[in-house]
């Protein structure tokens, strides 16, 4: 099944906008603490029901589903036809927004894994040994963080898109101009002789 360029950046753009909306929903149902329960020597921390971290987990795989199909769309065959990479990245604004949409990217997929990684970590080692801890969680605003980062890089992947467009316009453009110059020159040849 052949892909259009408006398919390719429905299916970005609704990547993008679903780990930005899971990544919300994580940041807000993250618990602010555990109640700590005294034990013998130990303090067992209880926490309550926390989807942070599957929701976490989803918005980490949609934005890597989202940065794969940005990377891909921009080296798309779209109507059959390729374009080397080497005429894209001449163009320097794609260049350039392309290097700050894999930015944008790393930098959601930290955001969004490390305070996942840490809620994980604090519900399934609840034992402590300090009989004076407060039973943390993952740090706040992170995972918000992360979720708008993982928006920015599913807007900046879009404009690379839109750039790639027209250097692929260009492109084809450029080579249909001199093949129908060649055809022009070898019609002129013929007429002479």
């Amino acid at each position: 099944m052949l892909l259009s360029m408006k398919q390719m950046s429905l299916i970005v753009s609704a990547l993008g906008v679903l780990s930005f909306l899971f990544g919300v929903i994580a940041e807000n149902k993250k618990p602010k603490s555990g109640t700590p329960i005294n034990g013998k020597g130990v303090i067992i921390c209880k926490y309550p029901s926390d989807p942070s971290v599957a929701f976490g987990s989803l918005s980490v795989a949609f934005l890597l589903l989202c940065t794969a199909a940005g990377y891909y769309s921009l080296f798309y065959s779209y109507k059959g036809k390729s374009i080397p990479k080497s005429v894209l990245f001449k163009s320097t604004s794609f260049s350039v927004f392309f290097n700050i949409a894999l930015i944008t990217s790393g930098l959601a997929l930290s955001l969004l894994l490390w305070p996942t990684i840490t809620e994980q970590l604090h519900l399934t080692h609840n034992v402590h040994r300090s009989l004076e801890t407060d039973c943390p969680t993952a740090k706040t605003g992170l995972l918000g963080g992360g979720a708008f980062l993982s928006l920015d890089s599913c807007l900046f992947w879009l404009v690379a898109l839109m750039l790639a467009d027209n250097a692929r316009g260009d492109h084809f453009d450029g080579a249909e101009n001199s093949n129908r110059q060649v055809d022009e020159d070898s019609a002129t040849f013929d007429l002479k002789i």
